[in-house]
């Protein structure tokens, strides 16, 4: 069943228009107030972890590399992962499996990336 929202009774006080509250009332505006001060701080705070989480996307991205000519992505569609497609033919490091580990890295970093877009 819908809650009805009373409506506020309007006085006029020395000429200026204004809202009468019984004190049960203005207590409940005071105590939605608080909480609502309560959530926009941790709204705040959530804000800054998102930004120091893409900055540090940002940095891993830039440090790992994308996959190199020999290891590309394929996609496997929307909402499934994004799979390396490593063949271990790497001419850039000597080491195989630290190539194979870049190019499995940034994949995943582009599939976290794109779900938060």
């Amino acid at each position: 069943m819908a809650r009805r929202r009373p409506e506020p009774r309007h006085i006029t006080l020395g000429g200026r228009e204004a809202v009468a509250l019984t004190m049960e009332e203005y207590a409940q505006l005071i105590a939605s107030r608080r909480q609502i001060g309560g959530q926009s701080a941790r709204v705040r705070v959530l804000a800054q972890q998102v930004k120091r989480t893409e900055r540090l996307l940002d940095e891993l991205e830039a440090l790992v590399g994308g996959p190199t000519t020999v290891c590309s992505t394929r996609d496997e569609g929307p909402g499934r992962r994004a799979v390396p497609d490593c063949q271990g033919d790497h001419a850039t490091t000597g080491a195989t499996d630290t190539d194979c580990l870049r190019c499995a890295i940034a994949a995943l970093l582009r599939r976290h990336r794109d779900a938060t877009f």
